[in-house]
Parts: C-alpha cells; sequence; structure tokens
C-alpha cells in the first residue's frame, strides 16, 4: 500500500504501474513510424497550390487592341465579381487574350476553377458573335514542372529516335505518379501538299477544290451487312491512301469543271513539320523527355522507376546499342542529399544534445530523455500520411528545430525524478510519481507557451504561408507528441533503469555485468561482420568501444563534473545572485540590460546590414534565358541560341570539373520554371548549366561562374538575354519590379519610356538590367481590302482572311495511316510562294458571279485588296483591369536586394509622372511587405496567447509581464550576433526564427518565477527563495538552452558528416556548407544568439526584475494604505 502522500498526475502514475503495456506500446510506436517514414513522399520543396485559373480565348484576325476590347475586357468584367479572387490579369496579344486569375490561397483550386468557368459562360455573350471557339479555362499548377530529363541520341534517324521516345514515355507515363512526359526535338511527320500558285491559276484551282478532293478520296465507308452464301459479311468501301504515289494521282476538278492530275500542280513529300523545338546536350542535338511528376507524389521513387524503365529497355535490347541515353536534371539526386545531409545533420544534434546531457544527468538518465527524440518524431511520422504531408527539407528542418525543444519535458521530468529520488529518498516508483505530478502544471504551461508563436504561423497565408505551413504544424505535432512521452514512457524508463550513481559500488556485480554486456556486443559485433557485412559490424564495435570508454573512463570524468565542478559552478552563481540582489545593484543590472539594447539597435542601425527576402546559396544552376521578338520562329531563335551557346562554352571551357551537363532548349521548357509559364513560344530558349553537388565542389564557387557567364555571354543584337540561379524558396517574383499602371494607353507607353530611361541613365548599383514586358514595335503587314470593290465581287472579308491563313499555315485535309501511326496530309502553297507577298496578293480568289447567272470566276488578290508594311505593339498588358507595364531585373550577386530596391525607390519618388499614372514596386517587395505585415501579427498574437497561459498560471499580471520582457531583451542578443558576425538579416527566416523564439525564452522563464514562488509558499524568504530557485533551476534551464542551442549548431555552421560511410567505409566524408546551411543558417543563428542571450537573461535578469517587482509592489500596497511582506507571501491586508 503506498503511504507516501504527495501531488499525482494520474495518466503518468498509471504508466507506471501498467509498465507492460507502455512497452509494447513504444514498440508498436517505434516499428510503425519507422515504416510510415519509409512510404512517405520525398521532395525537395513541399508542393504548393497556388490556385490560378486561366482563360484562353482564340479570335484570329484581331489585333490586340481589338482583343482586349472585345474579349478581354468583358471577360474581366465578369470574373472581378468572383470572391476569393487577389489578382486579376490579362495580356491580349494578336489573335489572342490570355486571363489569369490568381485566387487567395485558401480558395480550393476545383471551386475557383468552377467559379471562373461559370462567369466565362455568362460572359459569352457580350463575346463576339463570330467567336469559332469558346473560351478555355484551366488552372496552373506550379508543381508541374520537369522533375527529370531524358536525352536520348545516336548515329540513327531522327524518325526512329523519336519512336524509342514514344516507347518509353509510354512506360513513363503509365505510372501512377507521372503526370506527362514531353517531348522535346523530335521531328513530327506529315505529309505535305505544296501548291504551285502559278500553276493553279492557269487552270482556275484553289486550294478548296485540292483539299475536297483529298478529303473525299481518303475515306473507308462501312455499307453495312450483306448475306452471300448463308453467311452475314460486311461490306465496306475502302479508298484509303497506302502511298504519296496515290495522292498524286488524284484527279482534281475545278469549279469550272476542268481536271488534272495533283501532280501537275503540287509537289507530294512525305516530310516533316516545320521543327517546333529543339533539345541540346553538350552542343548536340538530342531528343528531351521532360518527366512530370504528379504534386505530392515520391520524387525519389519516382525517378528510380524511371530509370529501371530505361534500364529495362536496354537490357531487353529494345533500345539499340548504339544508342545513348543520359539523364539530366534528376531533383531526386538534390532531393537525396538534403534529405540525407538534413537526417546526419540531426544524428550530429542528437549526439551532441546526448553527450551534454550524460554529463548534468549521467549516461542511463540523458539516454531516457534522448529516446524522447526518435519517440516523438515517429509519432509524428505516424500523423503525417493523414494530413497529407511529404518529406521535404522543411518538415526536416522542422524536426532539426524540435530536436533540442522535444527534450526539455523529459529533462524536467526525469531531473525531477533524479532530484527527489537523491534528496528525498523515496523509492524510485513514488519518486517518479511525485516528480510528474509536481511539474506538470510548470511543464504543459512551458509547452503552451512554446506552441504559441506556431500556432499563428500555421494561418499564414500566401505563397509564402503556403510553403512554410510544414514548420508550424510539423513542430506543433512533435512538440505535443513529446509532451506524451515525457509523461507516459519517460517515467517508465525512470522507474526501470535510474540507479543511485551516489550508492556504493558492488564491484562483484558491475564487472559481471560489464563482462555480459562486452560478450553481447562482441557476438553482435562478429554476427555483423558474418551477416551485414563491413559496415553493420563497424557499427557495433563503435558501439562496444564507447560502451567500454564509459564504463572505464567517461563515467568517473561524469561523476567529477557531478560533485565537483557543476557544483562549484552553482557555488559561484549563488554568491553572484547574492551580491546581484544587494542594494541598488538589481536597478543598476537592469539598466544596463537596457542599455545593451539600445546599443544594439545603433549599432544595427550604423552597420546596415544587408536584409534579404529568402537566402539564396550558391547556385546548383545557371540559366541563360534569350527572348527573341513575338512571332520570331522556332529555327531562327535556334540558330541565335547557338551563338549564346558557343560563349557559354568558351566560359566554363572542357571537362570543367564544376559543370554536370550543359542542355539547352527552344520553345519548351525554355521558361522560368517558377514563373507558372508552360507555354510553347518559338521566340523563347533557355540554356540550363547544372553543375555537380556541393561536396563534390573542392571549395570551388558556382557563383564566380555564374558571374562569368554573365559576363562573356554579353549582348546579342535582337535579342534579350538574362542569366541567373535558380531561386528558393516560392515563387515571389523578381526582386526589381516596377509597375506603371494607368488607362490612357499612349500616356503610359511614354511614362514607361521615360521611367526606364531614367532608371538606366542613373545606372544604380546592382540592377543587372532593366527589361520591359511591353513589345513597341512588332513588325506586321496589314492587308486593306477595298470593300466596296470586294463587295460588289461577292468577295467577303472573312474570304479573303481564309484564304491567306490556309495558303500559309496550311489546312489538314485528311489523315494518313500507316502501321505505325497515323499523320497529317496538309494542304498548303509551297514556301517560295507562301513567303512571297507579290505571289501571294497575285493569288486567285474564287467567286460566284451572279450577275452572269452564277458563273464561277477568278480575281486576283490584288484587284480587291493592298499590302502595307507597319509596326504594331506586341500586347497589352493588365492588371486588376487597369493597362500595366512591367520594369524588372535581377539584382547582381553580391548586392543586397533591399539595398538596391531602396536606390531604386528613391529614384522613383523623384521621378515626375503623369496624375493618371501609377508607378509601384511589386515582386519580391510586395511579398516581402505582406511577410513583414503578417509575421508581426503573428508576434503580437503568440505574446497574447503567452500572457494568457501565463495570467491564467500565475493569477497574476506583474509575472507574466516580467517573464515577457525577455522576449523583448533576447532581441539584444540576436542584434548583436547578427552585427559582430557580419550577417545578413532574411525577412522570412531570421522573421520566423524571431516569432519561434518568443515560447522557448518565455520556457525558461516559467521554471525560475514558478519554483521561486513555491519556494516562498514554503516559507522562505525573497532573496533566499529567488537565490535558491536560481540555483536549482540553474541546470534545467541551461539544459533546455543547451539542447536546443547544441541541436541547431550543425546545421548554422554547415557541418555535414555521413554516417553510413563513416562505418562501411571508415570515411565520414566531412564537408561545411552546402545548400542546407545557406537556406537555413539566418533561422539557426537567430535562434542561437537570441536562446544565448535569452539564458543569460533568464539566470541573471529574471532574478533582479523578480526582486525589485515584489519590493515594488510592497511600495504599491503601503501606498494604498495595504500592508504587504515579500518574505512572507502573506496577501495584502488593511492597515488598522
Amino acid at each position: 500500500m503506498n503511504n507516501f502522500k504527495f501531488k499525482e498526475f494520474k495518466p503518468t502514475s498509471w504508466s507506471i504501474d501498467n509498465k507492460t503495456s507502455i512497452y509494447i506500446m513504444a514498440i508498436f510506436i517505434s516499428i510503425a513510424g519507422i515504416f510510415s517514414y519509409n512510404s512517405l513522399p520525398k521532395e525537395q520543396f513541399p508542393d504548393i497550390v497556388i490556385p490560378t485559373i486561366i482563360v484562353q480565348t482564340v479570335y484570329p484576325g484581331s489585333s490586340p487592341k481589338d482583343i482586349e476590347n472585345l474579349i478581354t475586357k468583358p471577360l474581366e468584367k465578369k470574373i472581378k465579381s468572383i470572391s476569393g479572387v487577389k489578382k486579376l490579369k490579362s495580356n491580349s496579344i494578336q489573335d489572342f487574350s490570355i486571363v489569369t486569375v490568381e485566387f487567395d490561397t485558401d480558395v480550393k483550386v476545383d471551386l475557383a476553377k468552377q467559379k471562373v468557368k461559370d462567369q466565362v459562360d455568362k460572359a459569352k455573350s457580350d463575346l463576339p458573335s463570330d467567336l469559332k471557339t469558346d473560351p478555355i479555362v484551366q488552372e496552373i499548377n506550379f508543381s508541374d514542372m520537369p522533375v527529370l530529363y531524358i536525352n536520348i541520341s545516336g548515329n540513327i534517324d531522327l524518325q526512329s529516335l523519336k519512336r524509342y521516345a514514344e516507347i518509353a514515355k509510354d512506360k513513363i507515363e503509365s505510372l501512377p505518379s507521372i503526370t506527362r512526359v514531353d517531348i522535346v526535338g523530335a521531328l513530327d511527320k506529315e505529309l505535305q501538299v505544296n501548291l504551285d500558285l502559278t500553276a493553279m491559276a492557269g487552270i482556275g484551282l484553289t486550294m478548296d477544290d485540292v483539299t475536297r478532293a483529298i478529303q473525299y478520296e481518303n475515306m473507308r465507308i462501312s455499307g453495312g451487312n450483306i448475306d452471300v452464301d448463308q453467311m452475314q459479311r460486311s461490306l465496306s468501301v475502302s479508298g484509303e491512301f497506302k502511298s504519296k504515289t496515290d495522292i498524286e494521282n488524284i484527279v482534281v476538278r475545278t469549279g469550272t469543271g476542268a481536271t488534272i492530275y495533283l501532280r501537275d500542280v503540287a509537289q507530294v513529300v512525305d516530310g516533316f513539320k516545320e521543327k517546333e523545338s529543339y533539345a541540346r546536350l553538350e552542343g548536340k542535338n538530342v531528343i528531351t523527355m521532360n518527366v512530370v511528376k504528379r504534386a505530392g507524389e515520391n520524387l525519389i521513387l519516382t525517378s528510380d522507376k524511371c530509370h529501371e524503365i530505361i534500364q529495362e529497355l536496354q537490357a531487353n535490347g529494345t533500345y539499340p546499342k548504339e544508342m545513348d541515353v543520359v539523364f539530366t536534371g534528376d531533383q531526386s539526386v538534390k532531393t537525396r542529399t538534403t534529405v540525407h545531409d538534413l537526417i546526419n545533420t540531426i544524428i550530429i544534434g542528437f549526439i551532441l544534445v546526448t553527450v551534454i546531457l550524460m554529463f548534468f544527468m549521467g549516461a542511463t538518465n540523458a539516454i531516457f530523455v534522448a529516446l524522447s527524440v526518435p519517440l516523438s518524431c515517429f509519432i509524428a511520422f505516424l500523423i503525417m500520411p493523414t494530413i497529407g504531408f511529404s518529406l521535404n527539407m522543411i518538415v526536416l528542418f522542422s524536426f532539426l528545430l524540435a530536436l533540442g525543444i522535444v527534450v526539455d519535458d523529459a529533462i524536467v521530468v526525469i531531473e525531477n525524478t533524479h532530484r527527489i529520488f537523491h534528496k528525498e529518498k523515496l523509492p524510485i516508483k513514488e519518486a517518479a510519481k511525485k516528480a510528474a505530478g509536481e511539474v506538470f502544471l510548470p511543464v504543459l504551461s512551458g509547452t503552451m507557451t512554446t506552441l504559441a508563436p506556431f500556432i499563428p504561423l500555421a494561418f499564414w497565408k500566401g505563397i509564402v504561408g503556403k510553403f512554410m505551413f510544414f514548420l508550424p504544424v510539423t513542430l506543433i505535432i512533435t512538440l505535443l507528441a513529446s509532451l506524451l512521452v515525457a509523461y507516459i514512457i519517460n517515467p517508465v524508463f525512470a522507474v526501470d533503469f535510474m540507479e543511485d550513481e551516489h550508492a556504493e559500488e558492488d564491484k562483484v556485480k558491475t564487472a559481471k555485468s560489464v563482462r555480459k554486456t562486452t560478450i553481447i556486443m562482441g557476438i553482435l559485433t562478429i554476427l555483423g561482420y558474418a551477416g551485414g557485412g563491413f559496415g553493420l559490424g563497424n557499427f557495433f564495435l563503435a558501439m562496444l568501444l564507447v560502451y567500454l570508454m564509459h564504463h572505464f573512463w567517461l563515467r568517473h570524468v561524469i561523476v567529477k563534473f557531478q560533485t565537483k565542478t557543476w557544483p562549484a559552478v552553482q557555488d559561484r552563481y549563488e554568491k553572484m545572485i547574492t551580491y546581484l540582489l544587494e542594494g541598488r545593484r538589481p536597478r543598476k543590472t537592469i539598466f544596463a540590460t537596457f542599455g545593451l539594447l539600445i546599443f544594439s539597435f545603433v549599432i544595427t542601425a550604423v552597420r546596415k546590414p544587408g536584409v534579404v527576402f529568402f537566402p539564396q546559396a550558391e547556385p546548383n544552376f545557371t540559366y541563360v534565358y534569350l527572348t527573341m521578338p513575338t512571332g520570331t520562329s522556332a529555327k531562327h531563335t535556334d540558330s541565335i541560341l547557338k551563338i549564346a551557346e558557343k560563349r557559354v562554352f568558351k566560359t566554363i571551357g572542357k571537362d570543367n570539373p564544376l559543370v554536370e551537363s550543359v542542355i539547352s532548349n527552344v520553345a519548351v521548357g525554355a521558361t522560368d520554371p517558377q514563373s507558372g509559364d508552360r507555354t510553347t513560344a518559338g521566340n523563347k530558349a533557355k540554356i540550363t548549366v547544372a553543375y555537380v553537388a556541393f561536396e563534390k565542389r573542392e571549395g570551388r564557387s558556382t557563383l564566380e561562374m555564374l558571374k562569368k557567364i554573365r559576363a562573356n555571354i554579353g549582348t546579342i543584337p535582337g535579342a534579350e538575354v538574362i542569366v541567373e540561379q535558380e531561386r528558393n524558396g516560392p515563387p515571389v517574383g523578381k526582386a526589381v519590379n516596377i509597375e506603371i499602371r494607368g488607362d490612357e494607353f499612349n500616356s503610359l507607353v511614354k511614362t514607361a519610356a521615360e521611367l526606364k530611361t531614367l532608371l538606366d541613365q542613373k545606372k544604380i548599383p546592382g540592377v543587372e538590367e532593366l527589361k520591359t514586358d511591353f513589345i513597341s514595335s512588332k513588325p506586321e503587314i496589314i492587308i486593306k481590302i477595298d470593300r466596296e470593290r470586294a463587295n460588289r465581287f461577292g468577295i467577303s472579308t472573312a474570304q479573303i482572311g481564309m484564304a491567306l491563313r490556309g495558303s500559309i499555315y496550311g489546312t489538314e485535309a485528311s489523315k494518313f495511316k500507316d502501321e505505325n501511326d497515323d499523320y497529317p496530309i496538309m494542304v498548303r502553297i509551297k514556301k517560295l510562294d507562301a513567303n512571297n507577298l507579290d505571289a501571294l496578293l497575285n493569288m486567285r480568289i474564287t467567286y460566284r458571279d451572279m450577275a452572269a447567272g452564277g458563273m464561277i470566276r477568278q480575281v486576283p488578290l490584288s484587284s480587291v485588296a493592298s499590302a502595307e508594311y507597319s509596326n504594331t505593339y506586341g500586347g497589352i498588358n493588365r492588371l486588376n483591369q487597369k493597362r500595366v507595364i512591367t520594369l524588372a531585373s535581377n539584382v547582381l550577386p553580391g548586392f543586397a536586394p533591399n539595398g538596391v530596391v531602396a536606390d531604386v525607390q528613391n529614384a522613383l519618388d523623384a521621378f515626375e509622372k503623369p496624375s493618371d499614372i501609377q508607378v509601384i514596386m511589386t515582386g519580391e517587395q510586395e511579398q516581402q511587405k505582406e511577410t513583414g505585415a503578417f509575421l508581426g501579427n503573428a508576434m503580437l498574437a503568440s505574446l497574447a496567447l503567452i500572457l494568457i497561459i501565463l495570467v491564467t498560471q500565475f493569477n497574476s499580471i506583474s509575472k507574466p509581464l516580467l517573464i515577457l520582457s525577455e522576449i523583448f531583451l533576447s532581441l539584444i542578443g540576436v542584434l548583436l550576433g547578427f552585427a559582430i558576425f557580419n550577417k545578413d538579416f532574411s525577412v522570412v527566416m531570421t522573421g520566423i526564427g524571431i516569432v519561434a523564439l518568443v515560447g522557448i525564452v518565455v520556457r525558461n522563464g516559467i521554471l525560475l518565477v514558478e519554483f521561486t514562488d513555491l519556494l516562498r509558499e514554503q516559507g522562505a524568504t525573497l532573496k533566499d527563495a529567488i537565490i535558491e530557485a536560481g540555483r536549482t533551476r540553474m541546470t534545467p534551464v541551461l539544459l533546455t538552452a543547451s539542447a536546443t542551442i547544441l541541436g541547431l549548431v550543425p546545421l548554422a555552421v554547415g557541418l555535414n558528416m555521413d554516417f553510413g560511410t563513416l562505418f562501411s567505409e571508415l570515411n565520414p566524408h566531412i564537408y561545411f556548407g552546402g545548400d542546407n546551411v545557406a537556406f537555413w543558417g539566418p533561422l539557426s543563428w537567430t535562434m542561437i544568439y537570441g536562446l544565448g542571450f535569452g539564458t543569460f537573461l533568464t539566470l541573471i535578469l529574471v532574478p533582479c526584475m523578480y526582486y525589485l517587482n515584489e519590493k515594488f509592489k510592497s511600495r504599491v500596497y503601503r501606498w494604498m494604505g495595504r500592508n504587504y511582506n515579500p518574505d512572507t507571501m502573506l496577501q495584502p491586508e488593511s492597515k488598522k
């Protein structure tokens, strides 16, 4: 029967009394967690869904201005009424309207698409009546970008290469994880019927005559079923073409009744369509397959399956040996590296945390506490699939950040159990129960205050919020799991394994235990070498050596630290606190701290640190984007791209160890991966220089290579060239993005041109090159129709337009089928005539002369129309129903984007613009403002939540305010740390670090203040309670802070180590740096600096503030005529 009376936490007591159930539960959680981890989709970055819908409308023969007035504006008018629309953008170009609708990120894509479809349907009545096809509504998926490129080449004809590519395409697209495979650089077969205008004019033949003749001949028609010899047979008429000769021998009849063989007026060519895309690898022509993965699918598994399919095709002989297959741009390689490095960093942090815990708590207790890390993570792994999470770098960093935090609950519970077990000499069961009951409320409130800052972050809206959403949610799940582990599982471990280190050692029993453990681990080592290989054997051997080192040396060092070194530190701390609580010293300490806060702001203002939105790492890719004037053919764009290619290859040199591959694309895959633009444009091209993994670069900088490429590629007449690296984080636009908005188009164009000229003249440092999205001089030929004369002949504008369009673009008359595929039969004017304006103007237009009894007649086009050379603008862009022209530029490496933007803004402020024109900085700056505003509100919300928790716990307002003051003062550490070590601030990462810091700093303050109150309630005087609380809580405060800091240090300094190869090859592959440290470094250092100084505040400043607070309360109550003695902690009473 339990004779001990104390406060218990019932779930902990139940778990201690039902240990078997808890052990089974822990084993189940571990096994299920490992399985869940292996099955989780693994990606580089999270797949974010930005609800963006586009409406595309084709209206042939219309200028950009007509498209704007007739198509774009009516659509915008209806779409603007939809709720949840964030931005409404449009682009009106020749013959084409594109309306882009961006919704708030909390709107479901399917719902957004349906809303847009409904409004487009309502707008149809306002659109031109002769619109041949309805507007097309479709969604844009920003994750819909290639994750892998498969390049095939060899001494094989292009048609065969395409067939081999299609075999792989069909197999890869059958994978559930694949959206589609785009083939780039292939030739598409077609049968061309190239008509001779002169020969046609001689006999009065038209294109329609030829098209109809082919259509009516190339047919297979079912005639029904007939009974023949008591058997029903199907009857069909087969006239399908078997060869191009069949087409050449067609007899074509003109409208006047004349007949002629097709071969006499046309050349029939078994050829290919004009190449619409080009692809090259290392300067050699290839056919490239762009593999696009479905959102949320496992990237690594998808890549492995694609590799297996190609290997199978090569192994079974489907692919000939002389054909080369090269994989490039495989994102799974980067993802594997990121996952691998972060997991190894977590292991390093785990080891560091365990080591520091060993010195304070002993090896056994340290292992209890450290086990809370994997157990909490396993619980999180079990929950993640149910909420649709993948394992990406955001989630993995969340676990790394949680590493030092999740042990906090376990540290307090186990440390308290250890203290009660040794000092109060209670049996271990009762000690564990009492310890859990004693600290449950402060630990619960501490956990809640740690979670409080992450709760507002989970409601972060916008693109950045979607991207970072995984961080707070993962931390919330893991921290709640740590609470379960600390109060249900850890006490059971303590009851069974906690030892009294100070008890007299039974040397015989100890020696026997060591012998037994050594034999068991020795057997495991032998079995490891025999069955598991060199690596497994080395692992067990290392564990054996660590165990022996601990037994014969390390445990004695730990005992000495616990019995001599640490008590001496505590004694010095006690003397220091005693000294600081004397006389005016508490006030001086507080004033000195606030003086340091002011100094930290001053030194930050003087230093003017760089501010970036998302931190950028060294380039993994350098992109060279080349844009030709709108309407440029893919063939011509490719010829210009070859000039850029030569300059790139000259810059990087031959067999450069930094460069993995160089891929060139024209039309398909030539746009910015983060822009959401997936259009195929013959005037666009891209060169992708892919670099080797960071650890293989041997200290060489890829950023310097990018700078060289940018410098050497220079300018190319008639082409717009941009050189940049891949961008970390979500798509947020250019760093310098200026929008000029207005309604009057001429004024808008003039203002944009003047502003660009002004900024170009200022040559603002850091601005790469301002580019405008407005094309002012697109060359065109206008066919002007003499309407009166044409109408006299009965010829309409539509008839002339379609005749010209058919002559140039061609008309698909039918399909030619062979054993493998079917190809279009295209009827068009031969290229020599189609590119000759005089020949086109002499083209015969057929009409029926009703005045002559309906006789078929022909007149040359020149008799009813004339040609005029002209220039027009390429298109009209609109934003939220206002016309807009955008000037944009990247910021050169080495310059702080915010500083460059500030210089640009100063120039904009000085620019005199018309009153009806707006000039606004958007792009990355717009997102930055949204993010800064949200993080500020999140900070206020988290402070409010923490204040409510603290007021509820302490039933006081002064003590919560005292604890909250630590938050603002901890900024001293952040600001001084960034100033001393000359680091740049990241709006997102530093901001999140400060918000996350709030709860952790407060948690330690709670431990100290709560224990001080407890000692005062037990009769201690104010000073004695403060000093004893500081001495007692110094250990858990330093442990929790050290655990969090040590967990982040490996990532902050960029320490990378491969534990797998450490055991398998005896080579840990240690290196410093990489993408992870560049991306997460600012957040890690923010927390390290802030928490380091926050620990000083907790142990030094909080006691002083607590002391002054109680003294101040005494004076206030005395002034109110009531008695309050802080040494007795009695409730204030009125004076009698």
